[in-house]
């Protein structure tokens, strides 16, 4: 899979958008990370290597400790492959806007 699906997939489940939210914040220990959810840390842990292979995060052992931080770079892939579809949307609305203002009402029979 390329980098931008890896990164979709990983942007698709709640928890993991959770995780990068609260990362935007800036870098956390891994149990700062797990702690908010109700789960098992194995699920975080599987949450956080789909994200570390989407390359949305990356870790870094200090000392007993696993330091995760925020990549910015596949999320402003995202950003720029949704500016395209505004930009394509956008375009087909004002189309769809000028026909109808191009348009002359039927006058109402009574």
């Amino acid at each position: 899979m390329d980098r931008l699906t890896n990164t979709l997939t990983a942007l698709a489940h709640p928890t993991r958008r959770a995780i990068i939210g609260q990362l935007a914040h800036g870098p956390a220990r891994f149990l700062d990370v797990a702690k908010p959810f109700d789960t098992a840390l194995n699920a975080v842990t599987k949450h956080l290597k789909l994200l570390e292979r989407a390359e949305l995060i990356s870790r870094q052992r200090q000392g007993r400790e696993v330091i995760i931080s925020l990549r910015g770079e596949p999320l402003r892939e995202v950003a720029a492959l949704a500016h395209e579809y505004e930009r394509f949307w956008s375009t087909r609305l004002d189309q769809f806007q000028q026909h109808f203002k191009q348009r002359k009402p039927k006058e109402k029979t009574s």
